[in-house]
């Protein structure tokens, strides 16, 4: 099995290339590993080795991970799709929601948040490929889910995420990562009020540098750094 530590240290050199490429700061793209179904002692070599933060994307999972030894020198992530009724678990245990999609959903956060007396980071997570099977708010519907959730007061939206379609070839995600930051823009351009847009996650392992190119702030690597998932 390959060393994590020098997966890592092949992805920070393709980040900071691709980042150089498109006139951006290396600094400016963050790495999100993507630990689902990968065992708490990989994840902890990962985290010795230099990552900072991981994404799970079932709850139950997630938990079970946050309890174990050493979590909590790790930060998370919630990168999955989030049913409502999981929402309590999900609550003061991730630093970031990537995936909200919803109004109702969005309330949900909000509420158990005030509850705990906090304020939860969350991403919309927008469908722009069009796809029945994604989830993610229409394109045409994100200005009136920004602004109802901007009057929230216990989260607070800081940008946007989504998933193309999977492809054999990458350069084919490009068109869905402009549309994702067009979006943003166009959105930024409006000032809605309690939200800030500085956030764009997208582009996973093999696309992930197309995604730097278009402006991804986060890129969610998993098979790249942990190796293939079993299962």
């Amino acid at each position: 099995m390959t060393s994590v530590a020098d997966n890592l240290a092949v992805i920070r050199q393709r980040i900071r290339e691709a980042a150089l490429r498109a006139g951006r700061d290396p600094a400016s793209v963050h790495l999100l590993a993507v630990s689902k179904t990968v065992p708490m002692e990989r994840i902890l070599d990962a985290c010795r080795a230099g990552v900072n933060v991981f994404g799970e994307n079932k709850v139950q999972e997630a938990v079970g991970k946050l309890e174990s030894p050493g979590a909590a020198d790790c930060r998370w992530h919630f990168i999955g799709h989030l049913q409502k009724n999981k929402v309590k678990y999900v609550v003061g245990r991730f630093d970031l929601i990537h995936s909200v999609d919803s109004i109702e959903l969005a309330e949900k956060l909000n509420a158990e948040s005030e509850k705990q007396g906090m304020v939860t980071n969350a991403l919309i997570q927008v469908n722009v490929s069009g796809e029945a099977s994604k989830y993610g708010v229409d394109p045409d519907h994100l200005g009136d889910l920004l602004r109802r959730s901007g009057a929230l007061s216990g989260i607070a939206v800081k940008g946007l995420m989504t998933i193309p379609p999977y492809t054999p070839d990458a350069e084919e995600a490009r068109k869905h990562f402009v549309s994702l930051r067009t979006l943003r823009d166009r959105m930024c351009e409006k000032a809605i009020p309690g939200v800030t847009l500085t956030e764009l996650s997208m582009g996973m392992s093999h696309d992930f540098e197309i995604a730097i190119e278009e402006g991804a702030t986060w890129v969610r690597v998993g098979t790249a750094l942990f190796g293939e998932r079993a299962g």
